[in-house]
Order: structure tokens, then sequence, then C-alpha cells
């Protein structure tokens, strides 16, 4: 016979109709506050401080994040992108070995420095090794355009000035098709690249017709393996502080050199799971 033995410790705060409530509103209303929550529990005649709001949800699997950015995206979005991973579900991994990604972003200089934080003494709050350095307007900015496969990272190319259909063709001439045969990717293999308009311009119609492409939903980061290689960029710059824009193009190239062909590999590898994400957030 099983016997309930008293616990330790103090009881919660929170009686378990309170929590079933305040579970509730943050599963209905994500971006509701702890002292939301709080004046909610005050109503129904419970007072406890934010800190037991914290270790609630907490228990219970709530944790605070970041939102995430995403695309504004239309219905038409959303079942362009839905379809696109219904239609490629069951494709063989050995397909996707064939694509070549590619991808435009853009790099701040000072962009990730104000995310990150330091472990410190009080004291020591303006040693050098624990400040970040502000400038206006995040000391500008270097634009991208980069291309990965199964076998590695491509060419890294840093846009000059505003691109166009030209500026683009000579950036497929200039860096993928020398990405292609330096990673050996053989024949049949197949162009992945966003609906942005320069890329669907007449220009670039006219140098890509030899290239078989990818027929690609609009706004649909997420389906792209190239996006994590991205994020992990901009943390590997973050960690190096570049302090001005040459700097800051030197050191993109370098750490984009040094990304092992195996994170690449295993993008890949893993991009089935990837649309079944996508599915199952019917197309978010």
């Amino acid at each position: 016979m099983k016997v309930n033995l008293p616990q330790s410790g103090a009881p919660c705060k929170i009686s378990p109709r309170g929590a079933s409530m305040i579970i509730r509103k943050v599963r209905d209303q994500p971006r509701t506050t702890r002292q939301d929550l709080a004046n909610d529990l005050k109503r129904a005649g419970t007072t406890v401080s934010k800190k037991t709001i914290s270790n609630t949800l907490r228990r219970h699997g709530f944790k605070s994040c970041s939102a995430r950015k995403v695309p504004l995206l239309k219905p038409a979005h959303v079942q362009a992108c839905l379809m696109f991973s219904n239609d490629h579900l069951d494709d063989p991994e050995e397909e996707w070995q064939k694509v070549m990604w590619s991808d435009e972003t853009e790099i701040e200089l000072f962009g990730l420095n104000s995310t990150r934080c330091v472990w410190r003494k009080k004291k020591d709050e303006y040693n050098a090794k624990n400040t970040i350095p502000t400038v206006k307007h995040r000391g500008g900015n270097i634009i991208l355009w980069g291309c990965i496969s199964a076998k590695g990272t491509g060419r890294l190319h840093s846009i000059e000035g505003r691109m166009d259909g030209a500026m683009y063709c000579e950036i497929l001439a200039n860096n993928l098709l020398p990405s292609v045969r330096a990673l050996k990717m053989g024949r049949g293999w197949v162009f992945q690249h966003d609906n942005d308009p320069k890329h669907t311009a007449r220009a670039t119609k006219e140098c890509k017709k030899h290239l078989k492409v990818l027929e690609w939903p609009s706004q649909s980061p997420d389906l792209n393996p190239i996006e994590h290689l991205w994020r992990e960029l901009k943390v590997r710059i973050a960690q190096r502080q570049p302090r001005n824009l040459k700097d800051l193009k030197k050191v993109c190239m370098e750490e984009w050199a040094k990304i092992p062909a195996a994170v690449c590999a295993n993008l890949v590898k893993m991009y089935r799971k990837r649309i079944l994400s996508v599915i199952a957030n019917k197309g978010f």
C-alpha cells in the first residue's frame, strides 16, 4: 500500500486552480507579462510575487524567450509554403544533396553586440573586457551573398552598392559557378534562390536559362538551410568584435571559410525534419 508522506519545503503559494488560470492565459496570449498574471491572481484572491509567477510557469515547461522575428506572411505565402513541403516530403536525401542553396543577408557592425552578456563583479563594469562599443546607427552594415551545398560552403560575396538584375548575374557567374566546381557538385545539380525581384528580373532570367532552378515558394526562409549558417556566422562575428566595416568584411570571409563541411552536410541530412516542422506548423 502506497503511503503519501508529507513533502519537505514551503507549500506552493499558487493553488492548482490558480496555476491553471495563468497557464491558460500565457497559452492564449504569449506576450502577457508577469505583472499582468500577478494582477489576475490578485483579483482572484491570491497575492504573489513575479518571481513566484516565473517559478510556477517554469515548473510547467514555460520560460521567457525572445520572440523569433519572421516575415509577415499573407495567406497565399502560407499555402505556397505548405504546398511545397507536402510536394517534397518524400523526396530522398540524395535529391537535396544536389541542391546549391543561396541567399543574401545583412550584417551590422555592432548588430549582435547588444544581445551579449558578461559575468563580472560590480566594480568591474567599465573594464574593457566587460564593455561593448556603441556608435550611432550601429556603425553601418554590409550585404552578403552566399551559397552552400551538402558538401560545404561556397563563395561568400560582399555586395557593393545597390544590387539589380545585371549585378546579380555577375554574382552568379563569378561566385555560383566557381562554387559548384570547387564543391564538385557534378552533373544534375539544382540551384535554389528565392523570389526576390532581382532574382526574377529579365536580365536574370536570361543568365540563368541554362541552370536547373528549384521552384521556390515566396517568403519561406525557414525552408532554406543557409539561414542556419547566417545565424552561426553572426554569432562568430560578434565574438570577434570587428571595429569597422573593412574589418567586418574580412572577419565575415574568414569565419565563413571556417564553417565545417560536416555542418552543411548535417543541415541537408535533416532537411526532411525541417519540412515536417513546416507541415506541423501549417505552413508557418
